[in-house]
């Protein structure tokens, strides 16, 4: 038997339809060698059942059965016979034996977007990217914040700050929206926002209004009153954030901004994704009012921090409810024990879940109509598990309702297959199936910078072993839309991470984080980004080569006028390839071979087929590719369609022989290869 011929997946070469209804009957297809085997079963949980040859193409035959759904998550593998040789088939390869961890799965009426399905998205960390509107800016001293006050930074190729949550930038949603001709040029398609809520931090994960965008990133068209005195640390007292943050005019104004800036987006047919921050709010929020921004304010309601009968009351968690407490209780429930951060108590307010779910709605219906959801630490809202997956399954609900097409889409780190069961989130951030392997197997470094592992970097069993581990976790439908990410406002910058300098800003210093980097694996990673399975997710600013240890160094302002022109150029011409390759979007993955410091996949779909070769290697390596299991003529011709090495790159054109279905490439240092199929 030539298992390597053995194929199948949950594409839709292989299932068909690939997103099936509850009750339909779908078509199975399962690839073996010609004239190799005797007999291919489809194995499920009450049986064995017998597959027909359904045709021929090239070196594979191809079986077929069909199967009518249920209700119920369909599980499955393939048993496939030679004689007296019998093996199984799942998600990762053949085995002896049945693995259940591993089997492949369908949930009939899951989907996720179509749209999503291998998009090339764009994450704006907005007070960082650019400056469109300079009348919205933060002030200096508008208000005081975990221990200072408000600072405006004049000079924009400034480092941030090592505690830097309330120094700003200016950049906002003018700035995007100025820059959205530079965005469609490098091939960008969605755009992921970090918070864009109203918020005290430059980050915005201390939601403090939900229903509007913060008038510093949109429009401030009232403004007035003083920012605070040297030494005055109440923001009670605080009139110019009050009056900026509060006015209804601004909310307003800032919403239809915002409006502005999705239909222009839909114009020109790119999306958007939104951040939602729903576990916890911040001190601010108008719902808690620890700073007394509202207190006195005619057309708000009084926070649950100023008094007990506020109808705010139950959306927190108070461990002293006497009423002597109040009024300024601070004896309330923070994430994580941040008294900044307080954390919403969904099992003890209907009203809050309810008015959450309307937030969900609200978003991604009329006159908004965003795209879909970023969830911030999904994991972690309420207090148990329980709780948790009852009020994704109502999100989800909520939000699929009023947007079919919207995306829910989470952070998480760990095993996410308990949300991904088709009722509750639609994918993950690809940590485990895509970010860390990567990392790993390129530099050796940990996603912080926070450790060195030696033994993992150019370690291609691990890489192999973890990320087809970790993608068995998810359906197809969630990693074909998963966010790949290389760098995120939480990690250190991937380039940074090719200097293997171990740390963090606070103790080596922002300008290590540029030293000794290595442009070439970065070529390396953005390659693979580009060819994987699921979203490749650039962070703003990795294009143009910015550095940086975790955050907040990782939040480094885009240098406008300072790019790498190479490394940009790179990523567009990666980008073009992407697009322009259905393979790269919804095809089928084969990891082909693979050694120390070297990888070789294919993605392949109908005539549409791609290999990509890495070389981690520090010298010039001679690598063969079985490029014939992903249905490349075992006699032809390929085409080079992009090639990196360690001084740059080239998309010259170069043909490369395949003999009998193997092709032979010679490897530089730290280079990446990209081949199609040369038009007959």
């Amino acid at each position: 038997m030539k298992e390597q011929a053995l194929f199948c997946d949950g594409t839709a070469s292989y299932v068909n339809p690939p997103q099936p209804a509850e009750n339909e009957t779908i078509t199975l297809r399962f690839r073996t060698a010609k004239d190799d085997v005797d007999r291919v079963r489809l194995m499920t949980g009450v049986g064995g059942y017998d597959m027909k040859k359904e045709s021929s193409s090239g070196e594979f035959d191809y079986y077929t059965i069909n199967w009518r759904l249920n209700e119920e998550p369909f599980r499955y593998c393939f048993e496939i016979q030679d004689g007296d040789e019998l093996c199984y088939y799942n998600k990762c390869g053949t085995s002896k034996e049945i693995v259940a961890f591993y089997e492949f799965v369908i949930v009939p009426g899951f989907s996720t977007p179509d749209w999503a399905k291998g998009a090339v998205m764009y994450q704006i960390f907005t007070d960082r990217f650019y400056n469109g509107d300079k009348t919205n800016d933060v002030e200096s001293r508008e208000y005081f914040y975990i221990g200072d006050y408000s600072r405006k930074v004049t000079d924009w190729n400034k480092y941030p700050d090592k505690m830097g949550v309330r120094e700003f930038y200016g950049g906002d949603l003018q700035g995007v929206i100025d820059k959205l001709d530079y965005l469609q040029d490098l091939g960008v398609e969605v755009l992921y926002f970090n918070p864009l809520f109203v918020s005290p931090s430059n980050h915005k994960y201390d939601i403090q209004d939900y229903d509007y965008i913060d008038p510093h990133y949109g429009v401030i068209v009232e403004d007035g009153g003083e920012v605070l005195a040297e030494g005055v640390t109440e923001n009670r007292l605080a009139a110019k954030y009050q009056k900026r943050t509060t006015d209804i005019k601004n909310l307003e104004a800032s919403n239809q901004l915002f409006i502005k800036l999705v239909e222009e987006l839909h114009r020109r047919g790119m999306r958007i994704i939104l951040d939602g921050v729903f576990n916890h709010c911040g001190s601010f929020n108008k719902w808690m009012d620890r700073e007394r921004i509202y207190e006195n304010q005619e057309d708000y309601e009084p926070g649950a921090f100023i008094s007990p009968d506020s109808p705010y009351r139950s959306y927190f968690r108070f461990f002293k409810e006497e009423p002597g407490n109040w009024p300024y209780n601070s004896n309330y429930d923070g994430w994580w024990g941040h008294d900044t951060l307080p954390k919403l108590n969904y099992e003890d307010s209907m009203k809050l879940e309810n008015y959450i779910l309307y937030i969900g709605r609200k978003w991604v219906s009329p006159p908004y109509n965003v795209d879909g959801w970023r969830l911030d630490v999904a994991a972690d809202l309420g207090r148990s598990n329980e709780y948790n997956h009852q009020f994704w399954k109502k999100f989800r609900e909520a939000v699929k309702d009023a947007n079919p097409e919207a995306i829910i889409l989470a952070e998480h780190y760990g095993d996410p297959s308990d949300w991904l069961q088709g009722d509750e989130w639609d994918t993950v951030m690809n940590y485990d199936a895509f970010m860390e392997p990567v990392t790993w197997f390129l530099t050796g470094m940990e996603k912080h910078s926070d450790e060195a592992r030696e033994e993992l970097r150019g370690n291609a069993d691990n890489f192999v072993g973890s990320i087809s581990h970790h993608m068995s976790n998810m359906l197809t439908p969630s990693l074909q839309v998963a966010m790949n990410e290389l760098s995120n406002h939480d990690h250190s910058r991937f380039l940074t991470r090719t200097n293997h300098m171990v740390g963090r800003v606070e103790h080596l210093g922002p300008k290590a984080a540029e030293e000794y980097v290595n442009e070439a694996i970065m070529r390396e990673a953005v390659a693979i980004q580009m060819t994987w399975v699921g979203a490749p997710t650039i962070y703003y600013g990795d294009e143009a080569g910015v550095c940086g240890f975790t955050d907040p160094d990782n939040r480094r302002t885009y240098p406008w006028g300072h790019e790498n022109q190479e490394l940009l150029n790179f990523h567009k011409e990666m980008i073009r390839i992407h697009k322009e390759h259905p393979a790269l979007r919804t095809g089928s993955l084969n990891i082909l071979s693979w050694d120390e410091n070297v990888l070789a996949y294919g993605r392949f779909l109908g005539e549409d087929r791609i290999v990509a070769i890495i070389n981690n290697r520090s010298e010039l390596t001679e690598v063969t590719v079985p490029v014939w299991r992903v249905e490349v003529p075992i006699k032809c011709r390929m085409k080079r369609l992009i090639y990196s090495y360690s001084d740059g790159y080239t998309i010259e054109d170069e043909e490369y022989l395949v003999d009998e279905g193997e092709v032979v490439v010679n490897m530089g240092a730290h280079s990446a290869l990209i081949l199609g199929m040369k038009e007959a």
